[in-house]
């Protein structure tokens, strides 16, 4: 029997879980959490959820920035696992600053104790490059909404172009083995680097990849826009080396606002 997208998402993360953390080694894995520290910005006593977290990373760069809570939520068990032994290894595990939920992000949270009222930032990276059908991403929007305060700020990181010559290169630590159209969009075998490597399938409809915000403003996100290249301090030191993943970039940190 075929696995849907999100059971083969959990497979391959559960399976990857112990050496995830590595891709923010690669050159690409240092420029998405430099570029989404630019979008989170100054998060002192924010409430943050971070759907599809994984181990935390990103999460603890949000509580770095001053956030007082970050709940996770994560397919994976394997990967929360990791992020639980972490937060024990800060000395953290038995406080309230970092909590970690077992679901998919594309079907209804409400059975989680998830907290009342929404989040001020809602982050969602790499989420909708598991979603194969409009339904899927649809879900996955919705949860955004539901969870997001009323001028509270959505930040995530989206697959861009998928037929980057970056990712042909594998030059900033990833690259895809196959890209095949699908119906709306493209699925695809992503490999990163490191040692080993982490092999997962995915999947991104046009929709997503295009840049178009059309999606966005129909669940109530306005402003939507994707933080510059340029900022970042590690293109800064070095533009030349990138310089073939400008040209065509297969990532983007998107920003938004959801309407007050």
């Amino acid at each position: 029997m075929t696995l849907s997208q999100q059971d083969q998402a959990k497979k391959d993360y559960d399976n990857s879980a112990s050496i995830y953390n590595d891709y923010s080694l690669l050159p690409s894995g240092q420029l998405e959490s430099q570029l989404i520290k630019l979008a989170l910005g100054d998060c002192t006593g924010l409430s943050i959820l971070d759907l599809g977290g994984g181990t935390g990373l990103h999460a603890r760069e949000a509580i770095d920035l001053g956030a007082s809570r970050v709940d996770v939520v994560d397919v994976s068990g394997e990967m929360l696992k990791i992020g639980q032994e972490i937060e024990r290894s800060l000395g953290r595990e038995s406080d309230t600053t970092m909590r970690f939920f077992q679901a998919d992000v594309s079907k209804s949270l409400s059975h989680l104790p998830l907290q009342e009222g929404g989040y001020d930032v809602v982050m969602g990276n790499w989420i909708f490059s598991f979603a194969d059908k409009i339904e899927v991403l649809e879900a996955m929007f919705r949860n955004i909404d539901t969870y997001l305060k009323p001028g509270g700020r959505f930040v995530g990181v989206r697959d861009a172009d998928p037929w980057s010559p970056a990712l042909e290169s594998g030059k900033y630590g990833g690259s895809c083995r196959w890209v095949e159209r699908i119906p709306g969009g493209v699925k695809y075998l992503c490999v990163l680097h490191c040692s080993p490597p982490i092999e997962f399938e995915g999947a991104c409809l046009e929709v997503i990849y295009s840049g178009s915000s059309e999606v966005y403003e129909r669940f109530g996100l306005v402003d939507v826009k994707t933080v510059s290249y340029e900022e970042a301090e590690i293109v800064q030191k070095d533009p030349q080396f990138w310089n073939l993943f400008l040209e065509r970039p297969n990532l983007a940190v998107v920003q938004a606002a959801k309407r007050k």
